[in-house]
């Protein structure tokens, strides 16, 4: 039997359970030890457990769920362990305090024990979310032959140039895999940038000689170089119509139009080691992927006539000083403060950053594209010139030597 003070102890605790929906044992005075051994849990104390279980739960999630739902997630705490919100509101300068404080006090018609399971609701919505991404089937990575495809943060797509042996020189085949996985990656909603690097030790070679050089090519130049300006353009336009912020992990050399299409990137990285090349006039061919236009306005016309014209190779650190690259980082540490970095551009509010891009670039397309076609028209002329025909009968003059 409980004396009458007991009795008294008992039933105001049972009311402050029953406002606040706390956990009973966390609140109870140790020399309240009675109470542990002879309460029978309930209903509500069952779910004060989820509570806890939940708010666990919420500390281990790997994905930042967004503003609205922080918020939300934050005045449902609150009313749940505090109640209807009771404090000063902030001032309208103090954003962040006066928009948690709207969101706790939106609230005030709810009662705890609801707020406590809407709580457990959401937090258990979120875990089998990033649960249900994380057991998400990814793109086949066995679908591509050339590149390899992976979604990093849950909303970077990924592409490596997958052809270390080629030094992930670009066939045909990887073209048109190109345009593929750009296509993939825009109708993804839940992509929010692609990501571009190389595997091995080169970034990109730049063309395989090879496209144009096979038995059936070389029996029919002119068809080959009409049928390879169809498909640049289509592949250069790929960029140029791409909604999402595109990044270039430069992890080694970068050759041709992997450097040229760089104009088009709305972030750089290289290593110390990469360098930057487009020796076109050496191998009788002409600027592509936009950058007659491109880099004269990121270089200036004089340092970009010394790159496209008269084949000047450039270091990591040239490059950035002409404004081809945004950053420059140690070869050692290259992989890892890169993709922390992207980690944290994961981050970024999407609709702000997509916005914001399409500001940036919306104003250029349609001239993009006409300079894309017209640089086109000019390299299947170059393709189909007895200039560009002694480079592939040397090329194959010195493939037969080795």
């Amino acid at each position: 039997m409980y004396s009458g003070d007991q009795i008294l102890i008992f039933e105001r605790l049972k009311m402050f359970f029953q406002k606040n929906t706390v956990s009973l044992f966390q609140k109870i005075p140790r020399n309240l030890g009675f109470f542990e051994k002879n309460l029978h849990l309930s209903k509500s104390a069952l779910v004060t457990k989820e509570f806890e279980d939940a708010k666990t739960k919420l500390s281990l999630l790997k994905e930042d769920p967004g503003s609205d739902v922080k918020l939300k997630i934050y005045a449902l705490f609150k009313q749940a362990t505090v109640g209807a919100c009771d404090t000063p509101k902030p001032s309208m300068v103090d954003f962040v305090n006066r928009a948690k404080w709207n969101a706790w006090s939106e609230l005030k018609s709810l009662s705890s024990l609801d707020a406590e399971k809407e709580y457990i609701k959401l937090i258990n919505e979120l875990v089998k979310s990033e649960q249900g991404e994380t057991n998400q089937a990814l793109p086949d990575l066995k679908k591509f032959q050339d590149i390899q495809t992976s979604i990093e943060f849950n909303n970077v797509y990924k592409i490596v140039l997958n052809r270390p042996t080629k030094l992930n020189a670009i066939t045909f085949t990887m073209y048109n895999e190109l345009i593929e996985a750009l296509s993939e990656a825009e109708n993804n909603p839940n992509i929010l940038m692609v990501c571009i690097t190389g595997a091995g030790d080169y970034y990109c070679s730049g063309n395989d000689l090879t496209n144009f050089s096979s038995p059936s090519a070389m029996s029919d130049i002119k068809k080959a170089a009409k049928e390879g300006g169809i498909l640049l353009e289509n592949f250069v336009n790929s960029f140029i119509n791409f909604s999402k912020p595109l990044v270039a992990v430069v992890n080694g050399p970068a050759v041709g139009i992997s450097v040229t299409l760089m104009g088009l990137f709305d972030y750089v990285f290289a290593s110390d080691k990469a360098t930057f090349n487009a020796p076109f006039t050496k191998i009788a061919q002409s600027p592509e992927a936009c950058s007659s236009y491109t880099f004269p306005r990121l270089m200036g016309p004089v340092k970009a006539s010394e790159f496209l014209l008269f084949n000047r190779k450039l270091t990591a650190h040239e490059a950035f000083e002409r404004n081809l690259v945004t950053e420059v980082i140690a070869h050692d540490e290259f992989q890892s403060k890169v993709w922390k970095k992207i980690e944290e551009f994961s981050k970024l509010p999407p609709e702000s950053l997509l916005e914001s891009r399409k500001l940036m670039r919306d104003g250029d397309k349609e001239l993009l594209i006409q300079t894309n076609k017209k640089e086109v028209d000019v390299l299947v002329g170059r393709w189909s010139s007895n200039e560009f025909v002694r480079v592939i009968m040397e090329f194959w003059g010195n493939r037969s030597k080795k």
